[in-house]
């Protein structure tokens, strides 16, 4: 029996500190042997947001240890790593070159392959870490900075069927959480506030949902949000706006996967149809339930990652180092942190550029 990879993913691109080992069977699947991730939580909360230099300092302080103990939890041992992969972007630079730089000593010093990974192709992949997952496959990827549907063809292939030309979906959510009075992190908190609310209490602005194809917006959203607390009094009519923010979103979503389906129906009719939602917004229960359903309608199979690997973590990481390392595609020690990655590098750039719709 030979013996499989034992591949080492670092993750530092925002506020999280992360580190995991994986392997796989006999079969080719992952198996995580390891996942540790230490939040920021507490640093940046006074802030309302995350502050590059604090963050990348606590990166500094904690990362030796973090990769020791995603080491140590494994049961395996330094010699028994075939590679290591971090995540070179995109990111807050000052947080990236923490992680990549780790990495790169670390291959260099057990003389072992480095592989730099894109951070949103580890979300792209990460619902292999628990499910059978076969190219090609529409993806949704919904985070706290992206949000954009894509036609996933294969590793490192991909085509952008539509993206955000404003604020991300999870930027959203903590934006309005923030208005509300939410601690940061507020954005996994309203889909609980929501269910104290009523969802039809306030009629909310759905951004581009007659047109742009399945390109997303929610700037206005955001500032309606900003409209409507500075008149709120009472808590009930913070719920209130929770649930219609949260039924918003849910409809605007709905609205434009169907758009992405006959998109990606048109570049590509698959034997299988698989639609994979991916990133830290896809850990809302409510998100889940409503695209489980617009999935079975469809006739998609539907895929999420587990809950506590949809946020960033350093096993997805790990889970593209694997795959890369299969393909024996190595990066040199020299591979800069790329602040602004798009898995679809050949896509226009539409953020800000009042694209014609």
């Amino acid at each position: 029996m030979s013996k499989k990879p034992i591949i080492l993913g670092i993750e530092s691109s925002c506020d999280e500190t992360a580190a995991s080992l994986i392997t796989e069977n006999e079969q080719g699947n992952p198996i995580v042997l390891s996942s540790i991730v230490s939040s920021q939580v507490e640093i940046h909360k006074e802030f309302g947001g995350v502050v590059p230099e604090l963050a990348a300092r606590s990166h500094i302080e904690k990362i030796d240890w973090i990769v020791q103990k995603a080491i140590d939890d494994s049961g395996k041992k330094i010699e028994d790593i075939d590679a290591v992969a971090s995540t070179a972007g995109p990111g807050l630079i000052v947080c990236l070159s923490v992680g990549l730089s780790f990495g790169k000593a670390f291959a260099f010093a057990i003389n072992k392959p480095f592989i730099a990974v894109n951070h949103l192709e580890g979300h792209a992949l990460s619902p292999k870490l628990n499910s059978e997952l076969n190219y090609p496959y529409l993806l949704l990827l919904i985070s706290g900075g992206h949000s954009q549907y894509l036609n996933v063809q294969g590793l490192g292939k991909y085509k952008r069927l539509g993206t955000t030309i404003d604020d991300a979906l999870g930027e959203a959510f903590d934006k309005t959480a923030r208005l509300l009075g939410i601690e940061f992190p507020g954005g996994p908190q309203i889909e609980i506030l929501a269910r104290k609310g009523d969802p039809e209490k306030y009629d909310l602005p759905k951004p581009i949902y007659h047109k742009g194809g399945c390109n997303l917006s929610f700037a206005g959203l955001k500032t309606a949000i900003l409209r409507i607390t500075k008149k709120i009094k009472t808590e009930q009519e913070k719920f209130d706006l929770a649930a219609s923010f949260q039924k918003t979103v849910e409809e605007i979503l709905k609205k434009k996967t169907k758009v992405a389906f006959d998109e990606f129906k048109k570049q590509i009719d698959p034997k299988e149809k698989i639609f994979v939602v991916a990133g830290g917004v896809a850990a809302n229960k409510k998100i889940r339930s409503m695209l489980i359903n617009l999935c079975k309608e469809n006739n998609y199979q539907s895929l999420f990652p587990p809950i506590e690997l949809c946020g960033d973590n350093a096993a997805m990481i790990a889970m593209v180092g694997l795959e890369k390392y299969k393909l024996k595609q190595f990066d040199n020690l020299d591979y800069p942190a790329k602040p602004r990655w798009d898995l679809d590098e050949n896509a226009t750039f539409l953020k800000g550029a009042g694209i014609r719709l």
